[in-house]
C-alpha cells in the first residue's frame, strides 16, 4: 500500500467572487459566481492528495461554527485524516477571494482559529506517523505560532523517520530569508513560486534561487513557474517541465495542488521529472474549475489525460 502525506497547514472557509475586474467602492458590482469552498494551504493539499488517491492526515485547527463543520465534513467526505484537527475557540479562518477574469486572485483573510494551532513544536508519535512518508508543512506565514517553531518541528519529523517538505506562501510580515533560513537544513525539498523565490532569494532567476536553497541544506529546491510549468533543482541536476496548455479560470489553490500531485508521484515512485510533469497536470486541471481542489482527479485519470494533453512550447 502507498504511504501517505502527513500534512500540516492552514484551514480556511474559502468564499470565492469571480470576476472582480475593478472593484470601486460605493457601488453594486454584478459577479457570475459567489461560492463557498475548502480552502487554506493545508486545506487544500491535503484535499488535493486524498482525491488523487494518497493517504493523507491532516494537522490544524477550525472553529466551532458551522464553517468548521462544513470543511471537516468536506475533508472527510474526500478521505482525508482529520483526527489531528482541533476544534479551537476562535471562528474558522476565513477568506474572500476575488478572482478576475484572467484567474489572478486577491485575499481578504481572517486569521480566526489559525491563531490558536502550533503553539508549540509538533509531536510526532508513533500514531500520528503510522502509514506516512512525508512530513509536508504546507503554511508557514499565515499560521502566526508555528514562524517560533518550524524549524524545530521539521528536525522532529526527520528523526521520525520522515522525509520533510515545505510550501513557501506569501509572507504578510515580510520576514521571509529571517524565518526560513532555520528550517532549510531540516527540509528534503522546497516549494517557491517565483515571486516567493524573489522575496527569499533576493533574485527572479529560478537557477540563482535555488542555488540559494541548495547551498543552506536543502535538498531538492522546486520552481514553481506558473503558467510555464515548474524546474527541479538538486545539487548537480536541473529538470525543466513545461506546462499543459490549458485556459485558467481560477488560479486559487493552484500551487497547493502542484505539491500534492509531486509528493503523490514521487510516493509512486516517479522520478523527479516525471513527478514535475505529474505536478504540472494536477495544477492544470485545478486551474480549469473554480475553487483551489474542485478540478483534481485521482491519478489514474491524470495520467489518462496527460497520454494526449498537449504541453507549452
Amino acid at each position: 500500500m502507498t504511504k501517505g502525506v502527513l500534512c500540516s497547514g492552514s484551514i480556511v472557509f474559502d468564499t470565492l467572487v469571480r470576476p472582480v475586474d475593478n472593484p470601486q467602492w460605493g457601488t453594486t458590482t454584478f459577479v457570475e459566481t459567489i461560492e463557498s469552498h475548502v480552502g487554506g494551504n493545508g486545506a487544500n493539499t491535503s484535499l488535493a492528495l486524498a482525491t488523487i488517491g494518497t493517504p493523507v492526515r491532516l494537522l490544524g485547527a477550525v472553529g466551532p461554527d458551522e464553517q468548521g463543520k462544513f470543511l471537516l465534513e468536506s475533508l472527510r467526505g474526500a478521505g482525508v485524516d482529520t483526527s489531528a484537527v482541533a476544534v479551537a475557540g476562535e471562528p474558522t479562518a476565513a477568506s474572500i477571494v476575488m478572482v478576475n477574469a484572467a484567474g489572478d486572485r486577491k485575499f481578504l483573510h481572517r486569521v480566526g482559529a489559525s491563531a490558536t494551532a502550533f503553539t508549540a513544536p509538533v509531536q510526532f508519535t508513533p500514531e500520528m506517523t503510522a502509514g506516512m512518508a512525508y512530513y509536508h508543512l504546507a503554511s508557514l506565514f499565515i499560521l502566526p505560532n508555528l514562524r517560533a517553531h518550524a524549524a524545530e518541528t521539521l528536525c522532529r519529523a526527520r528523526a521520525a523517520g520522515l522525509l520533510t517538505s515545505l510550501d513557501t506562501n506569501w509572507d504578510p510580515q515580510g520576514r521571509w530569508i529571517k524565518d526560513l533560513a532555520p528550517c532549510f537544513p531540516h527540509l528534503d525539498i522546497a516549494f517557491f513560486n517565483e515571486d516567493e523565490a524573489r522575496m527569499t532569494a533576493e533574485t527572479s532567476d529560478p537557477a540563482k534561487a535555488a542555488a540559494l536553497l541548495l547551498s543552506c541544506g536543502v535538498g531538492i529546491a522546486v520552481m514553481k513557474l506558473g503558467a510555464r510549468g515548474c524546474a527541479i533543482y538538486t545539487g548537480d541536476r536541473e529538470f525543466l517541465c513545461p506546462a499543459f496548455d490549458v485556459e485558467a479560470k481560477d488560479t486559487t489553490g493552484a500551487g497547493d495542488c502542484f505539491v500534492a500531485g509531486f509528493l503523490a508521484a514521487l510516493l509512486r515512485d516517479a522520478s523527479l521529472a516525471e513527478a514535475g510533469e505529474f505536478a504540472n497536470a494536477v495544477a492544470a486541471f485545478s486551474v480549469q474549475s473554480l475553487g483551489g481542489v474542485a478540478g483534481v482527479r485521482p491519478y489514474s485519470e491524470v495520467e489518462s489525460w496527460m497520454r494526449t494533453a498537449k504541453q507549452r512550447e
